[in-house]
C-alpha cells in the first residue's frame, strides 16, 4: 500500500499542495513567528509555497493574521522575506 502523502493548502495562492513543497510558518508559545522549513518547531503553524510571490500575497491578505489569529508586530514580514532568500541560497 503507498504510503499517504499530506496535503496542506498554502495561505499565499491558496492552492492545496504536498506538505513538503511548501515551508511552515509557525508561531511559537511565545508569540515569536518565524520560518519553519524542516516542519518540526513547535507552535500554531501556517504555509506557504517556496516563493516570494506567495509571500507578498500572504502580506496582502493579511492571511498569516487571520491564521494564527493575533496581529503580526511590524517588522514581521521583512524578517520573514529575508528569512526565505536565506533559505533559498541554502538550498
Amino acid at each position: 500500500m503507498p504510503k499517504k502523502i499530506p496535503l496542506r493548502q498554502c495561505v499565499g495562492c491558496r492552492e492545496m499542495k504536498e506538505k513538503n513543497q511548501l515551508i511552515r510558518a509557525v508561531r511559537s508559545p511565545e508569540g515569536e513567528v518565524t520560518l519553519d522549513f524542516r516542519g518540526k518547531k513547535p507552535g500554531r503553524g501556517a504555509y506557504l509555497c517556496k516563493n516570494m510571490e506567495c509571500l507578498k500575497r500572504a502580506r496582502k491578505s493579511r492571511a498569516l493574521e487571520r491564521a494564527f489569529s493575533q496581529p503580526l508586530p511590524p517588522g514581521v514580514y521583512e524578517q520573514l522575506e529575508a528569512e526565505m532568500e536565506k533559505g533559498e541560497e541554502d538550498g
